[in-house]
């Protein structure tokens, strides 16, 4: 697993398991039908759900065939639970069929995904022939999977379809059904495999995370098909902030697993234009299969070697091409309280920072480290206003940058420190470039694709520095950062995450690339986890937090900051228990991590 692996510090109340029930289901009528309850539902435990522990192996147990007998109701649910299970071109579901409908049936066209209780209703007509019925399956979706390169997309709404069925030698069967597959969330976690496919940010410099799923059985397949995923190249969440070396590639034999236990990746019509390229080549194609256990991977180009004078290749020798910017090892944590950046490292008052941000020579408002620990950004007060001020954090020297507004947002770095953002009264994202000299001069990101949906009163940019995370009006939005070669940076595929049930957002951070972590004024979900593409949320128990929270702070393998009324508080990773207070009397003081 990637370091986007959530470990189960999500734990959830009764009370929110019963309140994110009633947002995600819709209300059942009960009718009567020849002596059947007319509205049936497929029941569902709860729309809390925990990224990345999709899929176990094997070990799935295959769906239940049709019950003789059964009702026309029984017979739709049924072959709803059996969708999951796409193995053997979903035959399992073929089963609740006709004949003639198992034949005409287009299963590949989509699959919806619906949370929470998923209905099926009679639906009576005064034509309605004998021995026939039509049930309409109803619920809550909140997306699809998109059939070519098994990249989820958030699209939340009511779902309804209508089914027909006829009964023939006494047992019903549906008979005419729409194309595309509609399957329940928790199945769907059942039986598909959440895996990073890995392709290359815009400068080809080193490789980026694309969140997929795919059938969990049969596992043997599995390398197959995430090497058919990286040759469809970049999902349409990252278009313009992704790319492929793959782009055109063609595999020359099927993928198979060698004598020795490699897979074997051979592949035709592809020219690397260099070493650099062959080891980002080898990098996508090695992380992506380690996602599904593939240890040892031999690459070939037309039968030979991708790199001369190397057979194979493993995890290990590409990780350092890995784009997600890690803090540096034993990197504290910052904080502004009263106007002062200071560091925050264990149970001890935070120790200010060197220079003017950290002994009140400005007045600080917000600030933000780079990843690596040496650069500094600090939005502080100015007249009516703020700046933005950025220098070293070695010695805490600071050079004012030609960006004021009424408000800025809390700054947020690019992954190599090249390049610091903020928001200019909620309307204006400016990025500043960065050099050893000191800042240049300020740029505007094309963000109307983001600044139409409000006001930005949040924003922070990914640990690959391929997407954007943003607050806008009480919403919790993600997009692409697309840079052109003109050097134009543009915000694109802008997707709204979770609107039912996260709203009204405060502050949002990024826990890895395929996670975030938002705070809300939803006294049910005051602390939540989503994943990026908006398929998983899950709560972070809030005990000893004293709403409303105000700041929030995350990072890799760090532990959760929030504020609140009383002070700054600290959750590990993982833990079952309480919040643990780390700054207290600090109302207001804004926490962050390096990156």
């Amino acid at each position: 697993m990637t370091s986007g692996a959530v470990t189960s510090g999500a734990a959830v109340s009764t009370r929110s398991r019963s309140r994110l029930r009633r947002l995600a289901g819709a209300t059942a009528a009960v009718l009567l039908l020849t002596g059947v309850a007319a509205c049936a539902g497929v029941p569902a435990t709860s729309p809390v759900q925990v990224v990345r522990q999709v899929g176990a192996g094997d070990s799935v147990a295959p769906p239940p065939a049709p019950v003789a007998g059964a009702n026309s109701l029984d017979i739709v649910r049924g072959f709803v639970t059996a969708s999951a299970s796409s193995a053997d071109r979903h035959g399992a579901a073929r089963r609740f069929l006709t004949q003639e409908a198992g034949q005409d049936w287009n299963d590949g066209a989509a699959l919806t995904v619906l949370e929470g209780q998923i209905d099926t209703v009679p639906v009576i007509t005064g034509a309605q022939a004998p021995g026939t019925a039509t049930v309409r399956i109803r619920g809550t979706k909140v997306g699809r999977l998109v059939p070519q390169t098994g990249a989820f997309e958030a699209d939340v709404g009511q779902y309804s379809s209508d089914l027909q069925l006829v009964q023939r030698d006494g047992q019903w069967r549906i008979s005419r059904l729409p194309a595309g597959v509609v399957v329940g969330l928790d199945e769907f976690r059942s039986n598909y495999k959440a895996v990073p496919v890995w392709f290359v940010d815009p400068a080809r410099r080193r490789v980026v995370s694309d969140l997929r799923y795919l059938p969990v059985v049969p596992s043997r397949t599995q390398p197959a098909r995430v090497v058919d995923m990286l040759l469809a190249g970049p999902s349409a969440a990252l278009s313009g902030a992704a790319a492929s070396l793959l782009a055109g590639a063609e595999l020359r034999a099927n993928v198979a697993t060698g004598a020795d236990g490699a897979v074997v990746v051979d592949l035709t019509r592809i020219t690397p234009p260099d070493d650099a390229a062959r080891r980002l080549i080898a990098a996508q194609i090695v992380l992506s299969l380690a996602e599904v256990n593939v240890m040892r991977v031999r690459i070939l180009i037309d039968g030979e070697p991708l790199l001369a004078g190397r057979s194979e290749w493993t995890r290990e020798d590409v990780a350092g091409l890995v784009g997600e910017a890690r803090p540096a090892p034993g990197s504290p944590a910052i904080v502004v309280s009263g106007g002062r950046v200071g560091t925050l490292s264990g149970p001890v008052p935070a120790a200010p920072i060197p220079g003017p941000a950290g002994n009140g020579g400005v007045a600080a408002v917000s600030a933000a480290v780079s990843a690596d620990g040496r650069r500094l950004a600090v939005v502080a007060r100015a007249g009516n206003g703020n700046q933005l001020m950025v220098g070293r954090m070695t010695d805490g020297v600071l050079n004012t940058v030609e960006v004021t507004a009424g408000i800025l947002t809390r700054p947020t770095w690019t992954p190599d420190a090249d390049e610091v953002w903020t928001v200019a009264d909620g309307r204006r994202i400016v990025r500043v470039p960065t050099a050893p000299d000191g800042p240049a001069e300020p740029a505007t990101v094309d963000a109307g694709a983001l600044t139409a949906m409000g006001s930005v009163t949040d924003l922070r940019l990914s640990r690959d520095g391929v997407r954007v995370l943003a607050v806008v009006d009480g919403g919790l939005y993600v997009g692409a950062v697309a840079r052109g070669l003109d050097g134009r940076v543009a915000i694109t595929e802008v997707r709204k995450l979770r609107p039912q049930s996260l709203e009204p957002v405060v502050s949002a951070d990024w826990r890895s690339t395929e996670l975030v972590v938002a705070i809300t004024r939803n006294p049910d979900l005051l602390v939540a986890q989503v994943g990026v593409d908006g398929l998983a949320l899950s709560e972070v128990i809030s005990t000893n937090l004293t709403a409303p929270l105000t700041a929030l702070a995350a990072g890799p393998d760090r532990p959760f900051l929030v504020t609140d009324q009383t002070g700054v508080w600290t959750r590990e990773l993982g833990a079952q228990d309480a919040w643990r207070q780390q700054l207290s009397g600090a109302a207001g003081a804004v926490p962050g991590y390096p990156g």
